[in-house]
């Protein structure tokens, strides 16, 4: 999940946000965590790392944050977690968005040892168990590739147990956020592969260099050589419709379909 339109009405900018930093649980669950540290992922994207008493998540979960402004007022948003399960830290990766009130304050404010109210972890319908039966397909687009990061990390340290595949597109091939760690899972690990494609710029490494379609669906099913059991599939609401239309066109069965969108 990336950020959307949860928010309390104001007008209060990035840089008169603060923490919510009151400690404990209140009455909705939320509770304070400290960002530890803070990593470059791409040019718009950082990965924040965060010390909280969360429960244990499942991958492909997410968190909501809440940042609170001196005059009480607050900004909520909803991010997806990029950690496998069991981490040490709650890593979200957060891109910046040129309206994005949330992201501006975790790219132009936030520093190590800032604290920020979060809640969770969330979402019981687009995770994968480890013990769950049949390959898997993981189709991102841009930042959607975030809980399909948890999710290759979770497969990873389950012991590989059943064939894997992400497809990754992005608008250019430095956008292709984690792309050496999971091009490296690929290396490790002879039944996960690890297909890209980008649509704009600096596409020679990549695969491909268009969008998603029929032929590329098609190749990394080949590559998957088993059908799935599950798809997971997460990034702006026009790619997930499509990419979904095309795995549904290819022979999947909508219900073996897993989606999670945002905005745009």
């Amino acid at each position: 999940m990336n950020e959307g339109d949860d928010m309390s009405a104001g007008d209060t900018g990035a840089d008169d946000m603060n923490a919510n930093n009151t400690g404990g649980v209140d009455s909705a669950g939320w509770q304070t965590a400290v960002i530890s540290r803070i990593e470059p992922r791409t040019a718009r994207m950082r990965s924040y790392y965060l010390r909280a008493p969360l429960a244990r998540h499942a991958a492909g979960q997410h968190v909501d944050v809440r940042l609170t402004a001196p005059d009480g007022y607050q900004a909520r948003r909803s991010y997806s977690i990029a950690s496998a399960p069991g981490a040490d830290a709650i890593e979200l990766a957060i891109e910046m968005l040129d309206e994005g009130e949330v992201s501006a304050w975790f790219h132009e404010v936030a520093q190590a040892g800032d604290s920020i109210g979060v809640r969770g972890p969330l979402g019981g319908h687009f995770v994968w168990p480890a013990e769950q039966p049949g390959s898997i397909l993981l189709v991102a687009g841009g930042s959607g590739v975030v809980p399909l990061v948890s999710i290759a990390r979770a497969w990873r340290d389950a012991g590989a147990p059943v064939p894997a595949l992400l497809l990754h597109s992005a608008r250019s091939w430095d956008g292709l956020a984690y792309r050496e760690e999971l091009r490296g899972i690929a290396t490790a690990y002879g039944n996960f592969s690890y297909l890209t494609t980008v649509t704009r710029d600096g596409g020679a490494a990549a695969d491909h260099t268009r969008r998603i379609d029929r032929a590329m669906i098609a190749e990394a099913l080949a590559r998957l050589a088993d059908v799935p059991g599950t798809c997971y599939v997460c990034g702006a609401n026009g790619f997930v419709e499509t990419a979904a239309q095309l795995l549904v066109a290819a022979g999947i069965a909508p219900r073996a379909i897993r989606t999670e969108r945002y905005g745009g």
